[in-house]
């Protein structure tokens, strides 16, 4: 079987592998102003959720504004894990 490359997958599929990340469940905390070692995969989904301002991962696939938002918030996750250059 063959691995389809991330940013092929569907919005709500990456939400769900991001948030089991433990380094997006530090970047949730962070953001989020909690300690990270109570952060979980499910306090990372709550955090996305919010971020996003939907119910559930699934509304990505439909909500163009959520779908900008959770774009937005992957580039600063990726910023912020050093995967891409930070804005000066």
């Amino acid at each position: 079987m063959t691995k389809q490359p991330f940013d092929t997958l569907p919005l709500s599929q990456q939400a769900g592998i991001i948030c089991n990340d433990p380094r997006f469940q530090k970047f949730a905390a962070t953001r989020s102003g909690l300690p990270d070692r109570h952060f979980t995969a499910e306090a990372a989904a709550e955090y996305l959720r919010e971020v996003c301002q939907i119910a559930s991962r699934r509304d990505l696939a439909a909500n163009t504004i959520a779908q900008i938002r959770f774009q937005a918030l992957r580039t600063e996750f990726d910023a912020w894990t050093g995967k891409i250059a930070t804005q000066r």
